[in-house]
């Protein structure tokens, strides 16, 4: 098959570098996505008339299709396995589709909403609460690092949620795999949630010490010849080194030592006044450009430190413009009236980003549910105080720049306004996105919202055949036909 001049002049170009790769069609869609080692040699090996002759058919049907393709070099191998699944989950291609390609990754899941949290392997994240780490390339690290924590911090491996005296009569776990065995009391429910968050902080990356420790166990045992352990040790340090290597790819919270927390959480308990330390804290943010897009965050700390799994976002309903003090009395009221309705558990202390006026907003809305009890604080930018509208307060309340108390707040009013500007960024850009429909001739106002509505987003919108995108009210086939070819031009 003869090949045109820029696609020769592009397979002379190739790195021999790892990277993944876009294969297009005459049309310009793409319809396969792989990756490499290196993409020179892989990408070339397409085009070889070798191939053609001895390839399977689903291969030869593929390369009879290519007119085009695009290179995305990068770092590592790994990296190119991670990219080229996110590529593929974003664009469907055709053969990817066809091949039953779209590959999912091994994580790591820690179910902390449990009384006696487990650590385990999955391949899918829900939105159960749990926290997630990962995805890992190597699936042996993943499991590798799941043994060692539960070795080495005596997490449990049994199934019941709340295990108790029953469940160990049927279990030698504390024997024979190092279980702290909560389940009769050898540990408090304390004791065992220290332990499931230093787990936790290994596979964040900020535990390198205990790698130190097994490489000098290692190096001991192979000191005094015991070989077989100091082999053993040599590749459980090379999957737990790749497991941290690659770990969460979560929001990157501000992190501080638990000692640190504890410490802000009393000094806050006692400078407002509070009946109990603050354990959880819930801290909310607008954010809106011109009053466009109007947002908000709630973020959230346990023990003084972020807790992303516990974070939510809203989008302002009952607020016109730009209006803070309205748009955070809607959030703080759709927020408790929800935990009200559902019988959970209020936090310690809630906190507003702003002055008075977002401080009394809340306030009022709280007042009306019937959580006037609930404390509630401000934090102003300008002067980093906490306002307040206690009945013994006597003005705004400074803490100390060095204190702990204020870098807990402070870091929590940063990462809500992290927050609350990222999901911003993310509608500004699903709006750009749904542009594409403006340019369809045809296609106003009325039907652009209708198909939104109809698919829920413009990315299913782009997935659709032309005779699922006909289903939708109000487009015929014809019309049908024209925005599966428009979007079509534009993946």
């Amino acid at each position: 098959m003869e090949y045109s001049k820029a696609i020769k002049e592009k397979l002379k170009a190739l790195p021999d570098k790892p990277g993944c790769y876009l294969m297009r069609d005459r049309a310009g869609k793409i319809i396969y996505i792989g990756k490499a080692a290196s993409l020179r040699k892989r990408v070339q090996s397409y085009f070889r008339s070798h191939t053609k002759r001895t390839a399977q058919p689903k291969i030869r049907s593929l390369i009879s299709s290519i007119a085009d393709f695009d290179i995305v070099v990068l770092k590592s191998e790994a990296e190119a396995i991670l990219t080229e699944g996110k590529l593929i989950k974003e664009y469907r291609p055709h053969y990817n589709t066809l091949w039953k390609d779209d590959k999912r990754f091994t994580m790591i899941r820690v179910d902390i909403q449990h009384p006696f949290p487990t650590v385990g392997k999955c391949r899918i994240k829900k939105d159960d609460g749990a926290v997630y780490f990962g995805p890992y390339t190597s699936g042996m690290a993943a499991k590798v690092a799941v043994e060692f924590l539960e070795r080495r911090f005596g997490l449990r491996r049994c199934r019941p949620r709340v295990p108790d005296a029953d469940t160990y009569k049927h279990c030698s776990n504390d024997i024979i795999a190092d279980c702290s065995a909560p389940c009769i009391g050898k540990v408090s429910p304390e004791q065992y949630g220290q332990r499931v968050e230093e787990a936790c902080a290994f596979l964040r990356g900020e535990r390198m010490e205990m790698l130190q420790e097994l490489r000098a166990e290692m190096e001991q045992a192979a000191a005094e010849h015991r070989f077989e352990e100091a082999a053993a040790l040599r590749d459980m340090l090379m999957h737990l080194h790749n497991a941290v290597k690659e770990k969460a790819r979560v929001r990157k919270t501000p992190k501080m030592k638990q000692d640190e927390a504890r410490l802000g959480l009393k000094e806050l308990q006692k400078q407002l006044k509070l009946p109990s330390d603050p354990r959880v804290i819930e801290c909310f943010d607008i954010s809106n450009i011109s009053g466009t897009h109007s947002v908000a965050s709630m973020v959230c700390a346990v023990d003084g430190v972020p807790f992303p799994n516990r974070y939510r976002r809203f989008r302002i309903k009952t607020v016109k413009g730009a209006d803070d003090p309205r748009s955070m009395a809607e959030v703080v009221r759709r927020r408790y009236s929800r935990l009200l309705k559902e019988n959970k558990p209020m936090p310690g202390l809630v906190m507003v980003d702003g002055g008075i006026t977002q401080l009394r907003a809340a306030k009022a809305e709280l007042v009306e549910l019937g959580l006037d009890k609930l404390p509630v604080v401000g934090l102003a930018k300008r002067y980093e105080e906490i306002v307040w509208d206690h009945e013994h307060n006597s003005g705004n309340l400074f803490l100390s720049r060095n204190s702990a108390g204020l870098t807990v707040v402070t870091r929590l009013r940063d990462e809500a306004h992290r927050f609350a500007i990222t999901y911003h960024r993310e509608l500004r850009r699903q709006r750009i996105k749904e542009s594409v429909l403006d340019e369809i001739p045809g296609i106003g106002k009325s039907k652009k919202e209708m198909l939104l509505k109809h698919f829920g987003s413009i990315t299913r919108l782009g997935r659709a055949s032309v005779e699922q995108i006909a289903e939708a009210p109000g487009i015929g086939k014809k019309t049908a036909e024209l925005i599966r070819n428009e979007l079509g031009k534009k993946g």
